[in-house]
């Protein structure tokens, strides 16, 4: 696992706070790293959306930060994928930023 330079808690905040992000608006841009490691967590909160049972959704209101989220992922995202087996997310490289030259991705839903 990726530790970003950061404390375990603030990894977690971070993390839960990208998911959160990609979820509610479909696509984010962040630090490769970032990115590739929110990917797995993305992944896993659809296959919850997917089991669509209340257990699912309490483990999602869970982790997500806004129950907006929630009721995107479980309305609108995870109907979309019903057939798909897993890769929801997509992340493209989208260069070095501007200030430090960090390299920057795209993440997006599929």
């Amino acid at each position: 696992m990726r530790k970003l330079g950061r404390p375990t808690a603030q990894r977690q905040a971070l993390l839960r706070n990208l998911a959160t992000s990609v979820i509610l608006h479909g696509r984010v841009i962040t630090t490769e790293a970032k990115a590739k490691t929110v990917k797995g967590e993305v992944d896993k909160l659809i296959t919850l959306g997917k089991r669509g049972d209340l257990h699912a959704r309490r483990q999602a209101s869970a982790y997500l930060l806004s129950p907006e989220a929630v009721q995107k992922l479980f309305g609108e995202i995870a109907p979309r994928y019903s057939e798909r087996t897993g890769g929801y997310t997509r992340v493209l490289k989208a260069g070095l930023r501007r200030g430090d030259a960090a390299p920057t991705a795209l993440i997006e839903l599929v």
